[in-house]
């Protein structure tokens, strides 16, 4: 099958086509019928293109966290992003892998879990859904979140400022900043207004801009001209928007999140930690996101 090895795979509709990897089940591309990716490429200033975050979304006090007595460390994001998933399906137009805690991970991370990635490509659309199973005796507390980067500006010659984020809602609550990796305990009028983010780099100087009450389940990435990135989501709460810092990278993070990084000052047991899931012995949760390539909108 074309576009097969070990360490990848291919999907192609005829419209649009992806490929994934077995590392960290990642995304690494996004091409339309016209040969152009519309996904990051893994540039020097952010080395990857689309993570999976797992069991922790964002960063914990020094990297740190205590359960049952004992502290545990478990740095930024948590490690599915860097350990080999193993493929239980392939074909044309769908695969699916799966993450299973083993002696390595129970070191960083004491549950027993089982985490499947399935990917399906329809038309234009590329659907990607997250089945995370506690397999242990106990509550199991987790956060899952996507972190795909999209190329920005889409088209090369439309300047970055004129594209725009456009919610499905309106998006009225404060947001919260990073700072240090952690959620700031200071909030921020919303930046959208009329259901419109217009991007700019200088939005994310201090980091990410993290809205951890959510109205909208869709967003509209675009500029004048350009095709349209259409990101949706089900069973995700939270949603952060990122590019590097002074805009030294060419992309924009459109990331569905269930959980969020510690909030300052947070220091307790993972069970208590605001915004993480709590899965019961032998329970299974699973969300899902997707991204849609239109066709250019009237008017932008």
């Amino acid at each position: 099958m074309t576009g097969t090895t070990e360490d990848r795979h291919s999907l192609s509709s005829g419209r649009l086509s992806a490929t994934i990897q077995a590392k960290g089940a990642e995304l690494s591309s996004l091409r339309g019928a016209d040969g152009r990716d519309y996904l990051w490429q893994a540039g020097p200033a952010w080395p990857r293109h689309s993570p999976v975050l797992f069991p922790i979304v964002g960063r914990l006090a020094e990297d740190r966290y205590t359960h049952a007595g004992q502290t545990y460390r478990l740095t930024q994001h948590g490690f599915a992003r860097d350990l080999p998933f193993t493929w239980l399906s392939r074909s044309e137009a769908a695969c699916a892998l799966v993450l299973e805690d083993d002696a390595e991970s129970r070191a960083l991370y004491p549950y027993r879990f089982r985490l499947v990635l399935s990917y399906e490509l329809a038309g234009t659309t590329l659907t990607l859904r997250y089945t995370l199973t506690n397999k242990g005796d106990d509550p199991m507390p987790a956060a899952l979140g996507a972190h795909p980067a999209f190329a920005w500006p889409i088209l090369p010659d439309v300047p970055k400022e004129e594209h725009e984020l456009r919610f499905a809602r309106a998006e009225q609550a404060p947001i919260h900043g990073v700072a240090n990796g952690l959620l700031t305990a200071a909030v921020h009028p919303s930046p959208v207004e009329d259901r419109v983010l217009p991007l700019r780099t200088e939005l994310f100087d201090a980091d990410a801009l993290v809205f951890t009450s959510l109205e909208s389940r869709s967003v509209r990435f675009s500029g004048r001209g350009t095709p349209v990135l259409e990101v949706a989501w089900e069973g995700f709460e939270q949603l952060g928007v990122w590019t590097k810092p002074g805009g030294s990278g060419d992309f924009l993070c459109i990331e569905p999140w269930h959980g969020y990084a510690s909030p300052e000052g947070f220091t307790g047991d993972l069970l208590e930690k605001p915004g993480i899931m709590i899965l019961p012995p032998g329970t299974e949760r699973e969300m899902q996101w997707s991204v849609s390539l239109l066709p250019a909108e009237c008017g932008t």
